[in-house]
């Protein structure tokens, strides 16, 4: 398990970006299940959509891809050098949708890796519901000075 500390000092994400809370369960380089609490307080309700919040599908993909970067970053040795990012999406589904005061539930497991790249399937649930699948390609760089 990790907490949003240890995630923090993982992935460079930030505020409004940092799309991961907690790491339930995690196997290096294999898989991860995460939480991503939904509140009504994140910047893009205000016009996603005025009176009918919905976390925008993008944010779901990222939040899996944030996922999978955490399951490699790990154990990289040199992680505060590289980046993860994306490569492309493909399979991917929206079932329902995700509102704010949801749990969203991201399982990523790693489907292939190689040395610079990554391909990681994820499901993500709400209430044991699936609201969102989808394979996504990950691209290891090196970090900007």
């Amino acid at each position: 398990m990790l907490t949003i500390q240890e995630i923090m000092k993982l992935l460079p994400h930030r505020y409004p970006l940092l799309l991961v809370d907690r790491v339930l369960e995690l196997e290096p380089g294999k898989r991860v299940k995460a939480i991503k609490n939904v509140t009504a307080n994140e910047p893009h309700f205000t016009g996603h959509f005025p009176g009918a919040p919905i976390m925008p599908g993008v944010l779901i993909l990222e939040s899996m891809a944030q996922c999978g970067a955490l399951m490699f970053l790990l154990d990289l040795e040199d992680r505060d050098s590289k980046l993860f990012l994306f490569g492309g999406v493909d399979k991917a589904r929206f079932r329902r949708p995700v509102v704010p005061g949801d749990q969203l539930i991201i399982d990523a497991e790693c489907i292939q890796r190689r040395s610079n790249s990554a391909r990681v399937r994820g499901v993500a649930t709400v209430d044991g519901k699936v609201v969102a699948e989808a394979e996504i390609l990950s691209v290891m760089a090196a970090r900007p000075e």
